[in-house]
């Protein structure tokens, strides 16, 4: 890429992503109807409603005319204190606490919800919200089986509603400019994706001081469950519900389906060919179901040649922090490091490894996409910039009716993934994709 190619690659990624991110009174006015305020109810009140999606939506509410009218969850004492935080936050106003959904699409004054409930719920309450005509924001993953992606997604193409999912990516202008970077050719094939999320957190998703707190009497156990098998209740599995299959498979709902889903994106690609996935609990043995450590290998490529592709060498643990949270595209020519947004020659084909085949050498200029987006809270509301930037994606189409960034497409594909990927690890076998039925195959079984 020459510097000229580059100026003007980066000052049109930059326009593209002005465009994308700025949504002005004036533009939503235009659209018939818009000026009517989208009353928007919370399903489901926990940490992430509470740390990210709540503040995300009030530093927008007011630009994009939304406010919130009620809080529904099933256990009493979050409930309640949903409704003081959002009022704390708002500095007043009047919200509704709702005990369950049934009651809550009865209600005539809900147009919209924002839906961040138990991993394994979400794709129930998606489909629940856009059966009952209400546009949603759900948090990710959308579904961890087969059976429960396909009915969430179905559900959203034969509505009319606005469905966003929850991975933020797809809305963050770093990732939007390395998007553009890589479908203009510049980058060449991609022939390998490197991806790490480590922490050393024996806490990580516990919450000790909370589990305590729930009783059975103060909840709905049953409701709580869906389609699940009953168990007796267990507050663990209620709070903690990321370290307990089937509620949730850990790692993969949590923080595979972010990266992977930008493999998806990036190359158009729906799901992976084949995944094969070791790990274990090698620490952590506090009565978790799931692995604190994960190593997965994806192949991605054309389904109709498999001689052209590349793999997807992902790997987190929990026991250990070194090399953090990263996601390094290679070619044949350089390195896409999305953490630091920076594209280099690093590994690239070198004029003496080139002119031993007679070839030429194959080297990217190094040049930084732009400044990478700081997931640090904002201090005024405490809304994380990518949370907030698909917040603002999901309200500019629940007016303007277009399809938002993260769609119930793209979280459909990552579900795709994610299951994959969970019937490695369960299994130990090569786990494929049958696209005809639209199931996950594994010892040549369909398994999800």
């Amino acid at each position: 890429m020459s510097d000229t190619t580059r100026r003007t690659f980066l000052k049109q990624a930059g326009l593209a992503t002005a465009a994308t991110s700025l949504w002005t009174a004036r533009s939503y006015a235009a659209i018939p109807g818009a000026n009517d305020r989208v009353r928007t109810a919370i399903v489901g009140c926990g940490d992430r409603m509470r740390q990210a999606l709540i503040p995300s939506f009030l530093q927008r509410s007011k630009q994009m005319n939304f406010e919130f009218v009620a809080v529904c969850d099933i256990w009493n004492k979050r409930r309640d204190d949903g409704v003081a935080f959002v009022q704390k936050k708002m500095g007043g106003g009047t919200l509704e606490a709702v005990r369950n959904t049934d009651e809550l699409y009865a209600r005539k004054d809900v147009d919209a919800v924002l839906v961040a409930t138990a991993d394994f719920q979400h794709a129930h309450h998606g489909t629940e919200a856009v059966q009952h005509g209400r546009d949603a924001y759900v948090e990710k993953p959308t579904a961890h089986t087969m059976a429960d992606a396909r009915m969430f997604r179905d559900a959203v193409h034969k509505s009319s509603q606005i469905v966003q999912v929850g991975t933020q990516r797809r809305s963050t202008p770093s990732y939007q400019r390395a998007y553009e970077y890589i479908h203009s050719g510049e980058f060449g094939d991609i022939v390998a994706v490197e991806m790490t999320w480590n922490v050393n957190q024996p806490g990580r998703w516990r919450r000790p001081d909370v589990v305590p707190l729930l009783h059975e009497q103060d909840t709905d156990w049953k409701r709580y469950l869906i389609n699940q098998p009953f168990e007796p209740f267990d507050a663990r599995k209620y709070l903690e519900f990321r370290l307990f299959w089937p509620y949730s498979s850990g790692i993969p709902d949590q923080w595979l389906v972010h990266q992977i889903d930008t493999v998806h994106w990036f190359t158009g690609y729906p799901h992976p060919r084949s995944v094969v996935a070791n790990g274990g609990i090698y620490a952590w043995h506090d009565g978790r179901r799931n692995w604190d450590t994960l190593t997965a290998v994806f192949d991605y490529g054309p389904l109709d040649d498999p001689s052209k592709g590349f793999q997807v060498i992902y790997s987190s643990r929990q026991t250990n922090e070194a090399g953090g949270v990263k996601e390094i595209y290679r070619s044949v020519g350089g390195s896409l490091d999305m953490d630091k947004q920076l594209v280099s020659s690093e590994g690239g084909l070198t004029a003496k490894y080139a002119g031993e085949m007679h070839m030429q050498p194959l080297l990217l200029k190094d040049f930084n996409l732009g400044n990478p987006e700081k997931v640090s809270n904002d201090a005024n509301t405490g809304a994380d910039p990518q949370t907030s930037a698909n917040m603002q994606n999901w309200m500019e189409c629940v007016r303007s009716r277009k399809t938002p960034n993260a769609s119930i497409d793209a979280g459909y594909s990552h579900s795709v993934a994610l299951c994959m990927c969970i019937a490695a690890m369960q299994t130990g076998a090569k786990v494929t994709f049958d696209d005809k039925t639209q199931q996950v195959v594994a010892g040549g079984k369909h398994v999800a």
